[in-house]
């Protein structure tokens, strides 16, 4: 973003941890470019602390300051003195002199040590307190904790001491006492002096900041070097300002150890102990003479600017306590003096400075904490981002897991609200939308196998309905067949009822014959009985006759002879008679079984007649029947053309 001295880079991976290490809630904000996740900074709300820089293992943060215009100024003839910090010797102690001599050979004017500076830092804290009571206050030698009490809590800006820093301290003195002209370039461990230098509260005092890190990195690769140089104004112990309590043991020198000073440093645990302390601050409330707070931990010796490397090892310690060492004076004759008293030695400190003035050396501060409002969402605001976060149960809210870069979830439902992150920072969002993912490529899976199996289904379909199709097209062939036998049969089976018929016709009237024969034999046996009854009658009048005869002797003999011939006709007719009644008795039983057999013939052929009917009329139900079959059959096999159709 711009306006930002610390900016980032095109590395950034977006991995949350400069969030993390960042005590200024919307400095860095989460964005996407270009498709990839990214953390840049907003200027307006960064205090420059570097943290984010320390923080970042994939070197995507990087910062601004003045070298290359420092360098392009000097080489166009400006005249340029240098402010020098105090560690800048600690850290490099063999090139130091080297170093020095290179920027005076490129025309750097004089060159005046900061430590100088601290000592008049010192000064003007004790007189100050001294002067005003000025009891419970915050250091301000570090420009981040100035900078964060600024923008995020205002309310402790009376509680910041308004005498400079060493920096600015030794630049009064260079305006005010030395008389120097010069632009001043800073010589710096700290990225944030920017943000000093051009505060309009600082009256212009300085040009550059020139970082350790880019001013070693621009000699190195230009070659740049010289005559051995040092700087130029003697000091004392503000040579240790740049180690953690440096100031604190500055005032132990010069008030004894029995004043109760808090020390505090180190990036966010520093920021949040204000934060949690701001009201015992403000209301003086605390122990303490003043708070020593630095935002480095392991002070500016290994400040934001410096050497990376240079913070692995104590090395710049160790040459610091050196420096620290020769600070102090043996002898009486200064404030420095090992063999003084405390006392004495402020006594000392203030005979040295007793021409300048407090007021010259003090600042104001700016409230500016507007731009860095943070709104707060209501609780149905907040409900509804925790409910896009997949939080829904109070358990869930309270994860505060820290990998967004929050200390919590609810501080991340803030930055959300603010528009500083995005929800897909929050990993447990991203668990539980991987399983929301999960289930829906298992649904999709479970789709496409199923489109599979319905492609498949429909493959078997065609197959099986094309198949149908062929079959109901021999099917159909075959009810064609059976219609036109069934037609064929229905014709048979009604001409084989009217035969039938014919022939039941013929058995009713050969039963009929036949009883009218029996009764025409019931009618002979009448004759024959008659038939023998006159021929015994015939028989008693031969007799008789015969008798007449034999007494009518020879007149009689011709009628003997007539009685003879009667007698032998009623026997004949007597034996024919009887015979016929025989035969009669055969014929009446042979009739009688014959019209028996007839009369079960006639039952036979009464039901063939029935059943014979019955076949006719089923064939011609079958026949219809077969015709409707015919039509379902043609419907059926439109139908299944029509879904090969519509599945094609």
């Amino acid at each position: 973003m711009a306006g930002s001295l610390v900016f980032t880079n095109e590395k950034c991976i977006g991995c949350n941890k400069c969030i993390s290490a960042c005590s200024a809630m919307g400095a860095c904000v989460s964005s996407v470019r270009d498709g990839k996740p990214r953390i840049d900074v907003d200027g307006s709300r960064c205090i420059t602390c570097g943290a984010c820089i320390d923080a970042c293992e994939h070197e995507a943060r990087e910062f601004c300051d003045d070298t290359e215009r420092f360098f392009a100024d000097l080489k166009r003839g400006e005249r340029i003195s240098i402010l020098l910090a105090p560690a800048f010797k600690a850290n490099y102690p063999n090139e130091y002199e080297k170093v020095l001599g290179g920027l005076k050979k490129l025309g750097v004017n004089r060159i005046i040590s900061i430590s100088f500076g601290a000592d008049i830092c010192t000064w003007g804290y004790l007189n100050y307190i001294k002067k005003y009571n000025f009891l419970g206050g915050i250091s301000q030698p570090c420009p981040a904790v100035v900078s964060y009490i600024e923008h995020y809590i205002p309310e402790l800006i009376p509680k910041l001491f308004p005498v400079q820093s060493p920096l600015m301290c030794g630049a009064v003195y260079c305006r005010k006492t030395l008389k120097m002209t010069d632009k001043l370039a800073f010589i710096s461990p700290c990225i944030a002096k920017k943000v000093e230098i051009d505060d309009p509260n600082n009256k212009g005092l300085v040009q550059y900041n020139v970082t350790f890190e880019h001013l070693m990195k621009y000699i190195r690769k230009n070659g740049i070097s010289g005559d051995l140089a040092t700087d130029e104004i003697e000091y004392g112990l503000g040579s240790i300002y740049p180690t953690p309590g440096g100031l604190k043991e500055n005032v132990y020198w010069f008030l004894g150890e029995d004043v109760a000073i808090r020390q505090i440093e180190g990036e966010k645990r520093m920021y949040e102990w204000l934060k949690n302390n701001k009201d015992r601050i403000k209301n003086r409330k605390t122990p303490f003479a003043f708070i020593d707070a630095l935002n480095c931990e392991n002070g500016c010796i290994c400040g934001t600017a410096t050497e990376p490397e240079k913070s692995e090892t104590d090395d710049a310690l160790y040459a610091l306590l050196k420096i620290k060492s020769e600070s102090k004076k043996d002898g009486k004759k200064s404030a420095w003096g090992r063999d003084l008293t405390p006392a004495k030695r402020l006594a000392k400190l203030n005979e040295q400075f007793k021409d300048l003035d407090l007021n010259d050396y003090l600042r104001k501060y700016t409230d500016r904490s507007s731009q860095c409002v943070v709104k707060i969402p209501s609780e149905a605001e907040a409900d509804k981002i925790f409910n896009s976060l997949h939080k829904t149960t109070p358990e869930s809210r309270k994860i505060n897991c820290s990998c967004c870069g929050y200390d919590s979830c609810k501080d991340m439902v803030t930055a959300i609200y603010n528009g500083f992150n995005r929800k897909e920072n929050c990993i447990h969002f991203e668990k539980d939308e991987i399983l929301l993912l999960g289930d829906a490529k298992e649904l999709a899976a479970n789709l496409e196998a199923e489109k599979e199996v319905t492609e498949r289904q429909r493959k078997v379909i065609i197959n099986t309905v094309s198949d149908v199709n062929t079959h109901f097209g021999t099917l159909y062939e075959t009810i064609e067949g059976v219609k036109a036998e069934n037609e064929s049969n229905a014709h048979d089976s009604k001409k084989l009822a009217s035969d039938v018929e014919d022939i039941a016709e013929f058995a009713q009237n050969l039963r009929d014959s036949l009883t009218e024969i029996n009764s025409l034999l019931g009618n002979l046996e009448n004759d024959n009985a008659r038939v023998l009854s006159i021929a015994n009658s015939t028989n008693l009048l031969s007799l008789n006759a015969s008798i007449e005869s034999a007494r009518a002797g020879e007149a009689g003999r011709g009628f003997a002879v007539v009685a003879g011939e009667i007698n032998q006709l009623s026997a004949s007719s007597k034996e024919t008679a009887e015979q016929s009644s025989e035969n009669h008795g055969k014929i009446h039983k042979a009739i009688t079984e014959l019209q028996n057999s007839t009369e079960e013939l006639v039952k036979i052929i009464t039901g063939v007649n029935e059943r014979t009917k019955n076949l006719a009329s089923a064939s011609e139900h079958m026949s219809t029947a077969t015709s409707v079959v015919l039509d379902s059959a043609d419907s059926i096999k439109d139908s299944l053309q029509n879904l090969n159709d519509e599945i094609n």
